[in-house]
């Protein structure tokens, strides 16, 4: 089996042009944030983030496939002591070009270490939304189960009858339960919250997320030799995760020391999927 792994240089929304229509399967990434990171990337104004964001995630929905998934990791800036809207705002707005914001996920960051502002603490998650063009699409839901744990010891010790069956939801979101099915499972399915430590390794790059981040979703929405992409590159993780999981994978980043080291790591499988694969345009902020 041949996995092909395209690094490329340029402007994401540049290259994005080039990627065929309906050809990837999962779309993680985790874009420059609102102002963060000046030095780095150059920084996008709060005001201006969703006018930036809007033309590369309508080049996103164009490459993913009908059955497909797109995992955007963002988070908003605090600015002067209140919550930004503009991940909000891009919601909604994403909403308009066609996309369906189906799920939230969170990153609860397991190992952050203490802090206090005047008016707020640490933050310790990070959102990472799940966007697809079509209600029906690839997961395969079996490949994230987890051990029960330690709730099915008390809560499945003595089950009313009213446990026993498929009690409708109350709120009319067609989901039901009967947790007399769990007597006797090892693993049952996990919930949104994912309690994952953050990148320690010193991968020369200011905002490097775990391998387990990508690893879990990659396991979630595709099988082998799907096609992953990442248009916000970084240190390359996802498409390391993917190469190691048999999935092929493009990997976007506009900085060259990044895109440099990314390509040296990976340089002994790297195939080209897409022509050309060296510049483009640099007009974006990272």
């Amino acid at each position: 089996m041949e996995i092909k792994t395209d690094i490329i240089l340029g402007d994401s929304y540049e290259v994005l042009k080039t990627i065929p229509s309906d050809s990837v399967d999962l779309i993680i990434t985790s874009p420059p944030y609102a102002d963060q990171r000046k030095k780095t990337y150059g920084g996008i104004h709060p005001d201006k983030y969703v006018e930036w964001f809007l033309p590369i995630s309508e080049e996103l929905l164009r490459v993913l496939k009908p059955t497909g998934t797109f995992i955007l990791n963002i988070k908003e800036k605090v600015v002067k002591g209140e919550r930004s809207t503009y991940v909000i705002e891009l919601i909604l707005e994403m909403k308009k070009q066609g996309w369906l914001w189906t799920e939230e996920f969170i990153w609860h960051k397991k190992n952050s270490y203490p802090g206090k502002w005047p008016n707020r603490f640490r933050d310790s998650w990070e959102r990472l939304l799940q966007f697809n063009k079509n209600r029906k699409f690839n997961m395969y839901q079996e490949e994230v189960m987890v051990p029960v744990g330690d709730w099915a010891k008390t809560r499945l010790k003595k089950l009313s009858q009213r446990d026993k069956i498929r009690d409708e939801s109350k709120v009319g979101s067609g989901f039901g339960k009967n947790i007399s099915n769990w007597i006797g499972r090892e693993k049952a399915y996990p919930t949104n919250v994912l309690h994952l430590a953050t990148e320690c390794n010193n991968k020369k790059h200011s905002a490097a997320f775990p391998e387990s981040l990508p690893e879990w979703f990659i396991k979630l929405f595709t099988k082998p030799e799907d096609t992953v992409l990442d248009p916000f590159m970084g240190s390359g993780t996802t498409n390391i995760v993917a190469q190691r999981m048999s999935r092929h994978s493009i990997g976007i980043e506009i900085i060259p020391e990044y895109y440099q080291m990314v390509k040296e790591q990976i340089r002994p499988v790297v195939l080209s999927l897409f022509e050309p694969k060296e510049k483009y345009g640099k007009t974006n902020n990272k």
